[in-house]
């Protein structure tokens, strides 16, 4: 529905207060009266699902048997920049405060950056599908020595498979999962929805998480689920995007034992070393499932991490799954119909990056810089009067909460729209919302209000986008609300321009 100042009524042609009032409240009562809510259910694989009776939409139809799954939040957040002049050969004009990869340039006292790849002939073959035998071999030990040492029980190459992107892992993991109850967390990465819309053996059991309670998992609680509802696989990421939480120590160990409990842990570990310590001597240290796994072939836990975000890489695409040596079998199995392995000389160049001493430099350059970033978007956040209610222990995410602004910059896809206006991306917070069927209405949700802010970019990003949320906010002091929840661009014309 169309928001423009002609669609309130008026006396005279000029709204009056209560006119405006009761425009802008339209916006609360549905997701039907809110201009970015329809723009966001009219692209394809975003329509209510399994509800009768079924609606026709010409943009799913088109090729008999298709069905869309959604986009992921940030493919959907790129695409709608782009309907307002963002590319990404102008992206540095812009401030991508949405994009969920860390900056890839030089940091202090960290290792330096890789600037070539050797290719020797070999490497233009295939790799296996389960990777290179030498890289998984690094992996292991490089797990072995930060998180098992003194443990009689040790990875080997054979509790590891090298897959192309965090993605791909997660989609060889539940290609060969069967028919069973999975359990998951809202809020939670984006990607699971889409997982668990297109691998349909997975029966998804939400389970919300309170803001209350810091986000924190009840782990009583979901050991009580596992006898009562069969739960038979828990997804979860740790530390936790979007909050930047973590669960470790006492409650990661009693997680890890559900896995003894006939339930496997798939755990997506990206964030390990973006941990933010306030002792001196805690800079350093990361967090891992592997820490407290008993027997590496007997619990069935399902490790996910690469070279994405803790080695800032994310476009080598070289990232690993660990777990059993059953499960890398299947892997194997699954990745030679899925992705076909992983970039060969990508892998070889990968190695040496895993050798513990380097690693060691750089978890305490990355955390010292990050935490730095952190602390300052914090600080910018607070002098706007945006508090975060439940600052980040972990990751490079903030997570946002909005219900103290004025209508309808309270929810998360009116900000996102009117900060595209300013040249500014963030994610709106429903697309944590992990919600396969699509049902819910999207006011309804726990994550409505809230928005992702990512300090992953330089800190010139994070000021320009912060610069952006000023504007946006003292325009709403300035001239009222009127403006704001409409007006939004659809597309690009075949010329390029936004129509």
């Amino acid at each position: 529905m169309s928001r423009t100042p002609s669609a309130y009524p008026s006396r005279a042609g000029t709204p009056s207060l209560k006119d405006l009032v009761q425009g802008v409240m339209r916006h609360f009562k549905h997701e039907k009266e809110s201009e970015a809510h329809q723009i966001f259910r009219q692209q394809a694989g975003h329509q209510p699902k399994g509800i009768l009776p079924e609606t026709i939409n010409p943009d799913e139809e088109t090729v008999p048997g298709i069905e869309h799954p959604g986009s992921t939040g940030v493919i959907y957040c790129s695409d709608r920049a782009m309907a307002n002049g963002f590319s990404y050969a102008n992206s540095h004009e812009w401030a991508n405060l949405g994009q969920g990869a860390p900056e890839v340039g030089p940091l202090p006292n960290a290792p330096p950056r890789p600037t070539s790849i050797p290719m020797p002939v070999d490497s233009l073959e295939y790799a296996p599908t389960t990777g290179v035998k030498a890289l998984r071999e690094a992996v292991a030990h490089l797990y072995n020595h930060t998180y098992r040492k003194g443990k009689e029980s040790q990875y080997t190459y054979e509790n590891v498979c090298i897959v192309p992107g965090g993605r791909a892992g997660l989609s060889r993991v539940a290609a060969v999962i069967g028919d069973v109850y999975c359990s998951y967390q809202i809020p939670d990465y984006t990607a699971y929805d889409q997982v668990l819309s297109a691998f349909k053996r997975l029966v998804p059991v939400p389970t919300a998480l309170e803001p209350e309670t810091k986000y924190k998992l009840d782990i009583k609680q979901t050991k009580k689920d596992i006898q009562t509802q069969g739960l038979a696989v828990i997804i979860a990421s740790n530390p936790r995007n979007p909050t930047g939480q973590v669960i470790a120590g006492k409650d990661l160990k009693e997680l890890v034992s559900l896995s003894r409990e006939s339930t496997t842990l798939i755990l997506d570990e990206f964030y390990s070393w973006y941990m933010y310590p306030e002792k001196e001597a805690d800079f350093g240290k990361s967090v891992s499932s592997a820490e407290y796994i008993e027997d590496v072939n007997q619990d069935s836990v399902i490790i996910i991490d690469g070279l994405t975000k803790n080695w800032r890489l994310p476009g080598w695409r070289v990232c690993w799954v660990i777990g059993p040596k059953n499960l890398v079998t299947a892997l194997s199995q699954s990745g030679s119909f899925l992705d076909g392995g992983a970039n060969h000389p990508m892998q070889l160049a990968a190695i040496e990056l895993l050798e513990p001493s380097r690693v060691a430099v750089e978890k305490i350059a990355l955390q010292r810089h990050f935490k730095v970033k952190r602390d300052h978007i914090l600080k910018r956040l607070h002098d706007l009067h945006l508090d975060v209610d439940i600052p980040p222990m972990a990751t490079f995410y903030i997570w946002l909460n909005l219900e103290k602004l004025p209508a309808p910059l309270n929810n998360g896809l009116t900000f996102f729209e009117e900060l595209l206006k300013e040249q500014t991306i963030v994610i709106p917070g429903i697309f944590f919302d992990i919600n396969p069927s699509h049902r819910r209405n999207l006011f309804n949700s726990p994550c409505h209000h809230f928005v992702r802010l990512s300090f992953g970019p330089p800190i010139e990003d994070l000021d320009k986008g912060i610069d952006a949320i000023a504007r946006v906010l003292q325009r709403a002091r300035k001239e009222g609300t009127r403006h704001l929840g409409h007006s939004y661009k659809k597309s690009l014309d075949s010329t390029g321009e936004t129509i």
